[in-house]
């Protein structure tokens, strides 16, 4: 039975092992059942399915998602915390694995076609705010596979991922993830309901993988060259974005002509454009 969305209990067991929170991997456990409820339904967590956690704490989230899914596999960093996972708050649980390891250094997909026959996975996290972003890129990059990713994240980091053209929170981050899945705010999380209390507010996003990216182009890493030099310098035109960029080797005028020939008029500014916009230049200058 899970016990640990109680405070009091989550204090019990930080208590008896003397645990010292730690700045650097930006640790705030969660202390509300009902968001831990809600964040497995909106998984849709079954008895079929395997999750991949990451940054399990003390096990809080876990226990929920061992009673809903047929395995999980928690992935904490902290080897303070691994004693704590293995021999008290899991220990119940006979279908969770704990790996003391950097997400980021995992080697997931080898991990997902050892133990799940290299079909699609579920991630559920709360995620550290600072490397928010290079995790969630990093499983979509390495094209691991996942159904979908439910994460907890700084507030404007959600909104930022949803957003369209036009609006101030647009970027980079923006397109990236839409390029690969669809995502949707699940919940708004206000710091009360974690130990310690962060000085933000949060939000339970999802992620769901496209079947099929929404925009085919020749070259995706061009395409997201282009994507940062839009938005690196925000009140930029599109053109002396392109220019200033170290990371792209067109000339002036290959810029210029790619522009016009996408259809645009020379003062764009990058957060006015689509993602099929970024993938249309991105198919003019690759050739």
């Amino acid at each position: 039975m899970a016990t640990l969305g109680n405070p009091q209990n989550t204090i019990a067991i930080l208590n008896k092992y003397g645990f010292n929170f730690q700045k650097k991997f930006g640790q705030n456990f969660l202390i509300d059942t009902h968001v831990l409820e809600k964040i497995i339904r909106a998984a849709n967590i079954t008895k079929d399915d395997f999750i991949v956690e990451i940054g399990p704490g003390i096990g809080t989230m876990t226990q929920y998602l061992c009673e809903a899914a047929r395995e999980v596999v928690a992935v904490e960093i902290d080897k303070n915390l691994i004693p704590i996972l293995e021999n008290d708050t899991l220990s119940a649980y006979d279908n969770v694995i704990v790996i003391n390891q950097d997400i980021l250094k995992l080697d997931l997909n080898k991990l997902v076609k050892e133990r799940n026959n290299g079909k699609p996975v579920k991630v559920v996290a709360n995620l550290p705010y600072y490397i928010t972003t290079p995790i969630i890129m990093g499983l979509f990059e390495k094209e691991t596979p996942i159904e979908n990713i439910t994460v907890m994240v700084q507030k404007e980091v959600a909104q930022r991922m949803q957003v369209g053209p036009g609006t101030k929170d647009y970027g980079a981050l923006s397109l990236a993830v839409q390029y690969y899945a669809e995502p949707y705010i699940v919940a708004n999380v206000p710091p009360n309901c974690f130990m310690p209390r962060p000085n933000v507010g949060s939000a339970v996003i999802q992620l769901t993988k496209h079947k099929e990216k929404p925009v085919q182009v020749k070259d995706e890493k061009l395409m997201f060259k282009l994507i940062r030099a839009s938005f690196n310098q925000r009140r930029k035109t599109l053109q002396n974005g392109l220019n200033n960029s170290p990371e792209l080797q067109f000339s002036k005028e290959e810029i210029i002509n790619a522009i016009e020939e996408a259809g645009f008029v020379p003062s764009i500014r990058g957060e006015a454009l689509t993602l099929e916009d970024f993938a249309r230049l991105a198919d003019i200058l690759s050739q």
